[in-house]
């Protein structure tokens, strides 16, 4: 092929990974440390308004909805699971699903099922610090015998992710080690391409609030300051942002 004198475009490498990981002051990973079952995590949802007694005023509490499949090969060992979850001082109010939320996404191991929504905050969480140093999850995690497992792509040049992991061990407080990894090319990375569904304002919020250390552990900045910032209500903020990480830290349904 001749040489034009043009620089070809460069195709972004797209790094898979599946990670197994443990960090401290989860719900999900102290309930099924010696537990007979599991726990699937499948998105993340805008938590509810909290009652703003009429006035208008009524702000978002700092957390936010989950949606998890419980499983195991009884309906007593997920009955014992649940009831550890419910027991935890990490997790809020279990609200089991009287029918699936979406059958096809379920797609459990164990020979009983149970879907239900938790509320819960997200900095006690793993998902914040990987999204913050690049990793996005691709399928639901795995929380099984007190780890997590998840699948994820990273961002980032591959020369960068061995510096990441690290970020995120120190950030979280983490044990992370990979259990396998590929590399193959691709048009647009995953992280661009979630970047790209999020609109001008959620995407403001979100990238304001990564710069002013929302997502490190601990926090680096309040919302209320996060607000202030952008000349914004603290529930408008919360409203962008809540619906940014939805679409940041939800499945891969492409």
């Amino acid at each position: 092929m001749s040489d034009t004198g043009e620089t070809a475009p460069r195709n972004p490498a797209g790094t898979r990974l599946t990670l197994d990981l443990w960090h401290p002051n989860c719900w999900a990973i102290e309930a099924t440390d010696g537990a007979g079952g599991g726990i699937l995590a499948h998105a993340v949802y805008t938590a509810p308004e909290a009652d703003d007694g009429g006035d208008g005023t009524g702000t978002r509490a700092e957390t936010v909805n989950g949606l998890f499949t419980a499983y195991g090969e009884s309906a007593e060992a997920v009955d014992a699971l649940l009831g550890r979850i419910r027991d935890s001082d990490l997790a809020g109010e279990v609200l089991e699903l009287r029918e699936r939320f979406d059958a096809d996404r379920t797609r459990a191991p164990g020979a009983v099922t149970r879907e239900f929504f938790l509320e819960y905050d997200p900095g006690e969480m793993a998902c914040p610090t990987l999204l913050e140093h690049g990793f996005v999850h691709s399928a639901p995690i795995r929380i099984e015998a007190g780890r997590e497992t998840w699948q994820v792509c990273f961002a980032a040049e591959r020369t960068a992710l061995d510096d990441a992991l690290d970020r995120v061990r120190e950030d979280a407080g983490a044990e992370v080690s990979v259990e396998s990894v590929t590399t193959a090319g691709v048009d647009h990375s995953e992280w661009d391409r979630r970047l790209g569904t999020l609109t001008p304002a959620q995407r403001e919020a979100f990238e304001h609030a990564r710069e002013a250390g929302y997502y490190r552990w601990p926090r680096e900045a309040s919302t209320r300051e996060l607000a202030e910032g952008l000349g914004i209500s603290k529930t408008t903020l919360l409203e962008h942002l809540r619906k940014a990480e939805a679409k940041l830290l939800g499945p891969d349904d492409s």
